[in-house]
C-alpha cells in the first residue's frame, strides 16, 4: 500500500515506467555491441536517457488540464522552429534537420510527434464527436503544415510518423467510414503529386524496396545486409558481441536505424519475441490508460501517442526486414539518439499524467 501511495504522490505509473526502464537497459546492452564495444557511446546514451527520464517525471507532475492549455502554443512553437530549420538549420548527412544552439543540437521535427496529437486532441475534444467535415478539414490542415515542412528538410520518415500521429487521433475520435473513404481517395489521388516532389534518393529507396537486388552494392546494400544479419541469427542468435555482420562492418547504420538487425543476429528469434513482448506490454498499458481516462482530451491524446509509438516500431522493423522502404526511423529506446529518446519519454510522461491524475480525482 505504501508503494502505491508513493507512486500516486510522484505521479508515476509503475507498469509503464518498468517497461520503459527494461527497454532502456536492453538498448544500452545492444548499443555496446553495435557501437564496436565503445563504452563512451553507451555512457553518452545513458546520460541522454537520464535526461529524458527527468523530462518524463517533470511532465507527469502537470495535470492533463495544464497540458491541454499548452497544446496550441506548443504546436505553434514547433511549426515556428520548423520554419527556422528551413532558413538556418544545421545540415548533416545531406539533410537540414537540426538546430545548433552551440552546446547541443536537436531536431524540432521530433517535437511535432507530440505537438500534433496534442493540438488535435485539444481541437476535437471541444467539438461534438464523431467530428463532421469542418473539424476534419481543419485537423487535416493542422497535420499537413508540419508534414510538408518536415518533408522539405528532407526527412520523409519523420514526416510519415507525424502524419500517422495526427491520423491516429482522427481515427480514434470516431471519424465516419465515409470520411475515411474520402480521405483515402484524396491520399490516393495525391500520391502521383507526392512522387513528383520526392527527392531522387527517396524515389530510389522506393524502387529499391520493390527490388533490392537491382543495385546490391548501392541503394539495395542496406536492406540486403540487414536481411542477411537477421537470417543468420537463427532461433537463439550468435550471442552478445558475436554478430559478424555488424562487427565486420558489413551492416551500415548499425547503431541507429539498423540496430534491430544487430539485435536479431545476436539474440535470434527468441530475443525478438522478448523485445516485441515488452513493446506490446507498453502499448497495451498505454491503451488501458487511454480507455480509463476521464476526459475526452486525455482519451484522444493518450490513444494518439501510444498509436504513434506502435507505428514507430512497425516502420523501423518493417524497414530493417525489407518489408517497407528505408525511411530513416530509429527503433524506439534501442537506437542511438538523443532527441527521439527525450520525445518518447515526454510522451510517456503525458500518459502518466493522464493516468495518475485520473486516479487522484476518482478518490
Amino acid at each position: 500500500m505504501e508503494d502505491k501511495t508513493l507512486s500516486q504522490r510522484l505521479h508515476i505509473d509503475v507498469p509503464l515506467l518498468s517497461g520503459t526502464l527494461v527497454l532502456c537497459g536492453m538498448g544500452l546492452v545492444v548499443l555496446y555491441s553495435a557501437g564496436g564495444q565503445d563504452l563512451n557511446i553507451v555512457l553518452r546514451q545513458a546520460m541522454r536517457m537520464g535526461l529524458a527520464l527527468i523530462f518524463m517525471f517533470a511532465i507527469a507532475q502537470s495535470s492533463p488540464a495544464q497540458i491541454e492549455r499548452w497544446s496550441l502554443w506548443i504546436y505553434l512553437f514547433g511549426v515556428a522552429l520548423l520554419v527556422i530549420v528551413l532558413i538556418a538549420g544545421h545540415t548533416g548527412k545531406g539533410a537540414q534537420r537540426w538546430l545548433d544552439l552551440g552546446f547541443f543540437r536537436f531536431q524540432p521535427s521530433e517535437l511535432m510527434k507530440i505537438a500534433v496529437p496534442m493540438v488535435l486532441a485539444w481541437l476535437l475534444s471541444h467539438r461534438t464527436l464523431p467530428p463532421t467535415y469542418g473539424p476534419v478539414f481543419v485537423s487535416c490542415l493542422i497535420v499537413v503544415i508540419p508534414v510538408v515542412l518536415i518533408a522539405r528538410q528532407p526527412d520523409l520518415g519523420t514526416a510519415l510518423l507525424v502524419a500517422a500521429a495526427g491520423l491516429s487521433v482522427l481515427f480514434i475520435s470516431g471519424i465516419s467510414w465515409r470520411l475515411i473513404s474520402t480521405l483515402s481517395i484524396f491520399i490516393a489521388l495525391a500520391t502521383p503529386l507526392l512522387w513528383h516532389f520526392m527527392h531522387d534518393y527517396q524515389r530510389l529507396r522506393v524502387l529499391t524496396f520493390l527490388n533490392p537486388e537491382q543495385d546490391p552494392l548501392g541503394a539495395g546494400y542496406h536492406t540486403i545486409q540487414s536481411t542477411i544479419a537477421i537470417g543468420s541469427g537463427g532461433l537463439y542468435g550468435k550471442g552478445w558481441l558475436n554478430g559478424t555482420q555488424s562487427h565486420l562492418e558489413f551492416l551500415p547504420e548499425r547503431s541507429t536505424d539498423f540496430i534491430f538487425a544487430v539485435y536479431c543476429e545476436e539474440f535470434g528469434l527468441m530475443g525478438v519475441l522478448l523485445l516485441v513482448s515488452i513493446y506490446m506490454f507498453i502499448i497495451i498499458r498505454g491503451l488501458n490508460i487511454a480507455i480509463s481516462a476521464q476526459q475526452t482530451y486525455g482519451k484522444l491524446l493518450a490513444a494518439g501517442l501510444i498509436m504513434t509509438f506502435f507505428v514507430y516500431i512497425v516502420v523501423n522493423m518493417g524497414m530493417v526486414t525489407g518489408q517497407l522502404p528505408v525511411v530513416g526511423v530509429p527503433l524506439p529506446l534501442i537506437s542511438l539518439g538523443g532527441t527521439s529518446v527525450v520525445t518518447l519519454m515526454i510522451a510517456f510522461g503525458i500518459l502518466m499524467s493522464i493516468h495518475t491524475h485520473r486516479r487522484m480525482l476518482s478518490e
